[in-house]
């Protein structure tokens, strides 16, 4: 009796939240590298058709939502853990499975948040509680539990949807926020197909966003200043493997020493760590070297290491050679499990046993540091994952005339992920109106201009050198000068209006 009681209620489940995860998987198709932009709305029409005609269910099927996207949007963690972490097969998996049911519960949160607006499937919850309700949850993923803003919505949109022309005014959650408004029409459409009203709605709404945001993609935020610095990124292509292997380490050093030796640009940039080492078990003889190579190019080389300025405080840095003087940046947002342990004192020895992390125990640097004054150009410099962080970039803004981005992506493999770190690297530039140079070890490197688009990017898994004049730029966005502050006033602007019209019985907005 009971296995058949269980058959029957697995077989319930997956009948009632199966289309739905489905639509959470296929949602990653809207993202990098395949750039389905029109995909997101749809997938994301389909959760809320599911929270529009089953309202009790809307925990549920938003948690079956995000279990889809992120099982397979952020598959790479398992390629980490277990390809380069040495964690066993199994144990990697279940980690993955586990990560992605814990942010999935975001998404269950956004459901059941929205349910200020009633129970009714209207207008109102439609347009207003179901969009503002996710894209606030989209926007706690920044900094709860240290923050994953992976796979928001709104990256999809950058560069070719129309919608992208918002987000140097509202920010990629501003996408978000509009990607959830199309959403919400859509669903409530499909749940009143016959509804002329609905239906001239939609189409009205579709235009004003896509042609708004159309027009808005001829704005010119900022402008250019000064002379275009002639830039090389320096591509290694050194795996992951290889990178922190002692046999290796020397070979790798002088890959980097040999590209930039051959280049003459002004500013060379190498990736995240392409010194694996302490600065301090340097030769100087090979800082020398490429100190001399960036002043017989009348510029400066960065080049990333680690730093003990104190003991047992290491720090992941860039630090700068050549004719201007020495200048330092540490990184400040570390990776949880891969730069740093929460509660080491209480689960690192355990982690420790089953994940091999490369100087795994990094310090924080401080937030808000200064610009690097490099080849004649100010640099907001951030550190891998720290481009997913908006707010924190511009930090260094509006002094900044340039970003540079060094990451070390051999950690996803041959995987989607180094394409999806691209893209939000995309949105940080179109964001600021600044362009983004970004250095990584085995790709994707590229040069991304200040709307968002590449204007060359080196091959994955190669070793390569590209080129590009960058001229700097100065101005501010909208989003430099207010961040995420005024989407999120106006998302919960919206929210409390829908609670107060449910609570009020106030039948405006609802039909």
């Amino acid at each position: 009796m009971l296995p058949n009681r269980f058959a029957a209620q697995l077989a319930a489940a997956i009948l009632n939240f199966g289309p739905v995860f489905c639509a959470g998987a296929f949602s990653v198709l809207a993202f990098a590298p395949f750039n389905l932009w029109w995909l997101a709305p749809l997938t994301l029409s389909f959760l809320f058709h599911a929270w529009l005609k089953k309202p009790e269910q809307r925990g549920l099927s938003g948690f079956a939502f995000g279990l889809g996207l992120f099982l397979f949007g952020v598959h790479w963690i398992y390629i980490s853990l277990h390809d380069h972490g040495e964690m066993p097969a199994i144990l990697a998996g279940l980690c993955l499975l586990t990560f992605s049911a814990f942010v999935a519960l975001m998404p269950a949160l956004a459901g059941i948040g929205s349910k200020i607006s009633g129970r009714n499937p209207n207008y109102l919850t439609a347009f207003l509680a179901l969009p503002t309700s996710w894209t606030l949850i989209e926007w706690s993923r920044t900094w709860f539990c240290t923050g994953f803003p992976w796979l928001a919505m709104g990256y999809s949109q950058v560069p070719n949807s129309p919608l992208a022309g918002w987000i140097p005014i509202l920010g990629v959650y501003g996408a978000s926020l509009l990607c959830a408004i199309l959403a919400g029409g859509i669903a409530y459409l499909s749940l009143n197909i016959k509804d002329i009203k609905a239906w001239s709605g939609l189409v009205g709404m579709v235009i004003c966003l896509f042609v708004s945001g159309a027009l808005l993609q001829h704005v010119t935020w900022t402008r250019g200043i000064g002379q275009p610095t002639s830039v090389a990124i320096l591509q290694g292509n050194i795996s992951q493997d290889d990178k922190f292997d002692p046999a290796h380490i020397d070979e790798g050093m002088q890959r980097y020493a040999k590209l930039a030796q051959n280049n003459h640009s002004s500013l060379i940039v190498m990736p995240e760590s392409a010194i694996p080492v302490l600065l301090s078990d340097v030769r100087s003889e090979y800082m020398d070297g490429l100190r001399d190579v960036a002043i017989r190019n009348h510029g400066d080389i960065l080049l990333g290491v680690f730093d003990e300025p104190k003991p047992g405080e290491i720090h992941n840095t860039m630090m700068s050679l050549g004719v201007s003087p020495s200048q330092y940046y540490q990184k400040h947002h570390l990776v949880p499990f891969g730069e740093f342990i929460p509660l080491e004192s209480v689960i690192g020895p355990m982690m420790g046993f089953v994940l091999k992390m490369p100087i795994g125990s990094q310090s924080i640097g401080p937030l808000g540091q200064a610009v690097m004054n490099v080849a004649g150009q100010k640099i907001g410099m951030d550190i891998c994952y720290e481009d997913a962080f908006g707010e924190e970039i511009i930090t260094a803004l509006p002094e900044a005339s340039l970003l540079i981005n060094v990451s070390n992506d051999a950690w996803f493999g041959t995987s989607m992920g180094p394409e999806q770190h691209l893209q939000m690297a995309q949105t940080r530039a179109l964001e600021t109106g600044r362009p983004m140079v970004r250095a990584t070890s085995t790709g994707v490197s590229a040069f991304i201009s200040a709307d968002g688009r590449i204007i060359a990017r080196a091959p994955k898994g190669e070793i390569a050198v590209i080129e590009s004049p960058i001229q700097g730029r100065e101005g501010s966005t909208p989003f430099v000068q207010q961040g995420n502050l005024g989407l999120v006033i106006l998302c919960l602007i919206g929210y409390l209006i829908a609670g107060l019209i449910n609570t009020k019985k106030i039948t405006l907005l609802s039909s």
